[in-house]
Protein backbone atom coordinates (compact mmCIF):
# COMPACT_ATOMS: atom_id res chain seq x y z
CA UNK A 1 0.00 0.00 0.00
CA UNK A 2 0.87 2.98 -0.67
CA UNK A 3 1.21 5.76 2.08
CA UNK A 4 -1.66 8.00 2.39
CA UNK A 5 -0.97 11.90 4.05
CA UNK A 6 -3.40 14.53 4.73
CA UNK A 7 -4.57 17.41 7.54
CA UNK A 8 -6.85 18.01 9.12
CA UNK A 9 -7.13 21.65 10.36
CA UNK A 10 -8.72 23.17 13.79
CA UNK A 11 -7.87 22.13 17.25
CA UNK A 12 -8.26 18.59 17.45
CA UNK A 13 -11.45 16.92 19.76
CA UNK A 14 -12.10 13.98 21.85
CA UNK A 15 -15.49 12.16 22.19
CA UNK A 16 -15.82 11.78 25.89
CA UNK A 17 -14.97 14.58 26.99
CA UNK A 18 -17.55 16.27 25.07
CA UNK A 19 -20.64 13.78 25.56
CA UNK A 20 -24.22 14.78 26.53
CA UNK A 21 -26.96 13.15 28.55
CA UNK A 22 -30.38 13.44 26.91
CA UNK A 23 -33.53 12.26 27.88
CA UNK A 24 -35.89 10.10 25.58
CA UNK A 25 -38.98 9.05 26.03
CA UNK A 26 -38.44 7.63 29.47
CA UNK A 27 -35.03 6.51 28.95
CA UNK A 28 -30.96 8.46 29.14
CA UNK A 29 -29.16 7.98 25.96
CA UNK A 30 -25.41 9.61 25.56
CA UNK A 31 -24.87 12.08 22.66
CA UNK A 32 -21.86 13.04 21.29
CA UNK A 33 -21.60 16.98 22.43
CA UNK A 34 -21.99 19.72 20.05
CA UNK A 35 -17.61 20.67 20.83
CA UNK A 36 -16.97 16.82 19.01
CA UNK A 37 -19.96 16.91 16.30
CA UNK A 38 -18.27 20.40 14.57
CA UNK A 39 -14.67 18.86 15.02
CA UNK A 40 -16.04 15.74 12.93
CA UNK A 41 -17.94 18.11 10.67
CA UNK A 42 -14.71 20.07 10.08
CA UNK A 43 -12.35 17.06 9.55
CA UNK A 44 -15.16 16.13 6.50
CA UNK A 45 -13.70 18.88 4.62
CA UNK A 46 -9.94 17.39 4.84
CA UNK A 47 -10.14 13.55 4.75
CA UNK A 48 -9.87 12.28 1.07
CA UNK A 49 -12.06 10.73 -0.45
CA UNK A 50 -11.48 7.16 -1.36
CA UNK A 51 -13.03 4.69 -4.22
CA UNK A 52 -13.06 2.36 -1.39
CA UNK A 53 -12.41 2.34 2.16
CA UNK A 54 -9.17 0.52 3.09
CA UNK A 55 -9.00 -2.43 4.41
CA UNK A 56 -5.53 -2.96 6.09
CA UNK A 57 -3.81 -3.98 8.14
CA UNK A 58 -3.16 -0.05 8.68
CA UNK A 59 -0.85 1.83 11.18
CA UNK A 60 -2.40 5.03 11.56
CA UNK A 61 -0.18 7.31 12.66
CA UNK A 62 -1.37 11.02 14.18
CA UNK A 63 0.66 13.62 15.24
CA UNK A 64 -2.40 16.09 17.18
CA UNK A 65 -0.97 19.30 17.73
CA UNK A 66 -3.58 21.23 20.10
CA UNK A 67 -4.12 25.12 20.66
CA UNK A 68 -3.72 24.51 24.60
CA UNK A 69 -0.86 23.05 26.60
CA UNK A 70 -3.96 21.42 28.78
CA UNK A 71 -3.63 17.70 29.69
CA UNK A 72 -5.16 15.41 27.16
CA UNK A 73 -6.03 11.63 26.63
CA UNK A 74 -3.74 10.59 24.08
CA UNK A 75 -6.31 7.30 23.50
CA UNK A 76 -9.55 9.96 23.40
CA UNK A 77 -8.02 11.70 20.71
CA UNK A 78 -7.35 8.73 18.69
CA UNK A 79 -10.83 6.88 19.18
CA UNK A 80 -12.07 10.07 17.58
CA UNK A 81 -10.15 10.57 14.72
CA UNK A 82 -10.50 6.72 14.17
CA UNK A 83 -14.24 7.18 14.11
CA UNK A 84 -13.97 9.99 11.46
CA UNK A 85 -11.93 7.97 9.16
CA UNK A 86 -14.42 5.13 9.37
CA UNK A 87 -17.42 7.90 9.11
CA UNK A 88 -15.95 8.95 5.73
CA UNK A 89 -15.16 5.40 4.21
CA UNK A 90 -10.84 5.98 4.79
CA UNK A 91 -11.11 2.77 6.53
CA UNK A 92 -13.48 -0.37 5.97
CA UNK A 93 -13.56 -0.04 10.30
CA UNK A 94 -11.85 0.53 13.37
CA UNK A 95 -11.38 -2.98 14.22
CA UNK A 96 -8.05 -4.60 14.59
CA UNK A 97 -7.67 -6.45 11.40
CA UNK A 98 -7.97 -3.46 9.55
CA UNK A 99 -6.19 -1.07 12.00
CA UNK A 100 -3.81 -2.80 13.07
CA UNK A 101 -1.59 0.35 15.02
CA UNK A 102 -1.08 3.78 16.03
CA UNK A 103 2.69 3.58 16.20
CA UNK A 104 3.92 7.25 16.51
CA UNK A 105 1.31 8.93 17.33
CA UNK A 106 1.33 12.36 19.83
CA UNK A 107 0.06 15.52 21.19
CA UNK A 108 1.98 18.40 20.61
CA UNK A 109 0.93 21.97 20.56
CA UNK A 110 1.04 24.75 18.04
CA UNK A 111 -1.19 27.71 19.25
CA UNK A 112 -1.42 29.41 15.92
CA UNK A 113 -2.12 26.04 13.49
CA UNK A 114 -3.49 23.30 15.38
CA UNK A 115 -4.31 20.86 13.36
CA UNK A 116 -4.13 16.77 12.86
CA UNK A 117 -1.39 15.33 10.85
CA UNK A 118 -2.33 11.85 9.47
CA UNK A 119 -0.12 9.75 7.62
CA UNK A 120 -1.80 6.16 7.15
CA UNK A 121 0.21 3.17 5.45
CA UNK A 122 0.19 -0.53 5.73
CA UNK A 123 1.58 -2.93 8.27
CA UNK A 124 2.72 -5.64 6.41
CA UNK A 125 4.51 -7.50 9.50
CA UNK A 126 1.24 -7.29 11.16
CA UNK A 127 0.23 -11.12 10.32
CA UNK A 128 3.00 -12.49 12.41
CA UNK A 129 2.52 -11.13 15.37
CA UNK A 130 -1.46 -11.83 15.39
CA UNK A 131 -1.26 -15.23 15.92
Amino acid sequence: MKELHFIIYGDPKGKKNSQSIIRVGGRLMIIQGKVYRVYEETAKKYVPKLARPLSGPVNVKALFYRRERRNVDLTNLLEALDDVLVKYGVLADDGRDVLASHDGSLVLWDKENPRTDVTISGKEDYEQWKK
